[in-house]
């Protein structure tokens, strides 16, 4: 069995900083008690993805915190990142299991029940399930409700994580379900203090897993 905790969840978004404040952010959150840690790029060429990544997982292994690459198996590969996260319109789980191998993780989004036995069903390790608020990172948000996530989280076995423009203001709403962890982007990455506000972020995902 794969040794991963998802309780808090931390998605990249390099969008407007430089490099080097992008990797201090990043840096600060590992210090702040970040539980997993993907790497998501949308604009960058695969050369310019790799270089991030190899700089990214350079801190994620000092922190002992394993590294996801969002959507691109070929980075994982490239840089031996510790899993991938698929969606509806990358790689199919299965095809990258394949190629990846079984000791690698593979999380996959999904949005509804018969969506998430389908990933399970495929070799998922865990399932990334919103947007449970709108959220800045994406350009159009599809929103699932508590209900369903509640449902998923019900029907199959592995970690089930809300996620979708959460912050510390707003998880009340996930009290009561049996998520594995939270996802948060810019509630970490466009914080006065990373460090501090993953601190506060992680104790509340811990409550929310012992409700």
């Amino acid at each position: 069995m794969k040794d991963f905790d998802t309780t808090l969840y931390f998605i990249t978004d390099s969008m407007g900083w430089t490099k080097e404040e992008f990797l201090y952010r990043v840096e600060e959150a590992l210090k702040g008690g970040v539980t997993i840690l993907q790497l998501r790029e949308k604009n960058k060429t695969t050369r310019e993805y790799i270089e991030l990544a190899q700089k990214v997982h350079e801190l994620t292994r000092k922190y002992n915190v394993p590294l996801i690459i969002d959507d691109r198996v070929d980075v994982a590969l490239a840089v031996d990142a510790e899993g991938v996260h698929l969606g509806a319109e990358d790689m199919s789980i299965d095809t990258a299991r394949r190629i990846l191998g079984d000791n690698k993780i593979i999380g996959a989004t999904a949005k509804t029940v018969d969506w998430a036995l389908d990933v399970y069903n495929r070799g998922a390790d865990y399932i990334g399930c919103g947007a449970i608020y709108p959220t800045t990172t994406k350009v159009k948000t599809v929103l699932t409700s508590t209900e369903t996530l509640d449902a998923i989280c019900k029907a199959v076995p592995i970690p089930v994580n809300a996620i979708g423009g959460l912050n510390k203001a707003n998880t009340n709403v996930l009290e009561g379900i049996g998520i594995a962890g939270i996802c948060v982007v810019s509630a970490i990455m466009k914080a006065f203090d990373p460090k501090a506000e993953t601190e506060i972020l992680l104790k509340i995902a811990k409550e929310l897993k012992t409700d």
